[in-house]
């Protein structure tokens, strides 16, 4: 009775492709009788770290067959997948986890390099078992973080790869991958990488509530998140059906204004207010010059705010459009 008051998901059965939720599993207390509430809300459960070589075999079992009863999938974390690598018994593994019943093996870089070659070698020994995989992008240590240009190579390779997502590293959520030193989101570095890749093609690490409500707010209810504790998933369900949470009051601050000088912002506001639009378009309605306006899309872009896409009339003829304006 009461859920017909409710906006419907788009994706409101599972598998979903979109508006998925990664939940962690530090081994938490859980209430069962609540977990089961909350299940059609999760779609996956992280096991973190080396919490499966720690836990006796049957316990470990007893909880993956827990979580899939419910229809909610269970997958490693990426610093198993590593430790895995690092000590030449990846494929050892991959036999193991296929038989403990783990359903998507999450595998990253944080600790070791792997040119695509390895990771490919890798990739294959995953669906050789008929696991599934998602590759994780970004560096846990605050002081050791990948440049936009990093990122985006390192999450081209995923594509190429096939991975079902990109997983972008988040650790705690601070001064790591998209957050800065005090948690905000750098929509900077967002920009950059959703003007090579639709924003369906992450799953955003989003441990912190505010970042959480800022990425809905951003994209929508088909935002992939990931890293989530139990507590929050309620309050991330409600937001993507439409409903403000309390930390949702406090998102608009976070995306910043463009940056430079009069021009580039003066650019800015006509992208923003009539898209998609082209260069000779930007000149009628600046005045300004051509090189002007060249250098002024540029600098746009260089900063994550604008999206350049080839016209659909003209194939020849580039248009631009502002990155808050591509949800999923």
């Amino acid at each position: 009775m009461l859920e017909t008051y409710v906006k419907n998901r788009v994706d409101v059965k599972k598998p979903r492709k979109e508006g998925r939720t990664y939940v962690i599993d530090k081994l938490q207390g859980l209430d069962r009788e609540n977990f089961e509430a909350l299940a059609p809300f999760v779609d996956v459960v992280k096991v973190y770290g080396v919490l499966p070589l720690l836990l006796p075999e049957s316990v470990l079992q007893k909880k993956i067959r827990f979580y899939q009863d419910l229809g909610v999938r269970v997958s490693t974390g990426s610093t198993i997948s590593e430790y895995m690598v690092s000590e030449g018994v990846f494929e050892k593994f991959m036999v193991d986890a296929a038989r403990i019943g783990f359903d998507i093996i999450e595998i990253g870089e944080n600790s070791i390099d792997l040119t695509f070659e390895q990771k490919k070698k890798i990739t294959d020994a995953v669906l050789a078992k008929n696991l599934d995989f998602q590759w994780k992008v970004g560096k846990k240590d605050p002081r050791h973080q990948l440049s936009i240009e990093s990122t985006v190579s390192k999450v081209e390779e995923a594509v190429k790869l096939g991975s079902d997502k990109v997983v972008l590293e988040a650790n705690e959520g601070v001064s790591v991958g998209i957050y800065d030193e005090k948690g905000a989101t750098r929509w900077n570095f967002v920009g950059a990488l959703t003007a090579k890749y639709p924003p369906n093609t992450f799953i955003f690490e989003a441990p912190l509530e505010h970042q959480q409500s800022a990425l809905i707010a951003e994209f929508g209810q088909r935002v992939n998140l990931a890293e989530i504790h139990i507590d929050a998933v309620s309050s991330i369900e409600s937001q993507r059906r439409g409903f403000p949470s309390k930390a949702s009051f406090g998102v608009s601050y976070m995306r910043k204004e463009p940056e430079g000088g009069p021009a580039a912002k003066f650019v800015y506001f006509i992208i923003k207010s009539k898209h998609p639009i082209d260069q000779v378009e930007l000149m009628d309605m600046t005045r300004l010059p051509r090189r002007t306006v060249q250098s002024a899309v540029e600098e746009l872009k260089s900063q994550g705010l604008i999206i350049e896409r080839s016209s659909l009339d003209d194939a020849r003829k580039k248009v631009y459009s502002p990155v808050q304006s591509l949800w999923i």
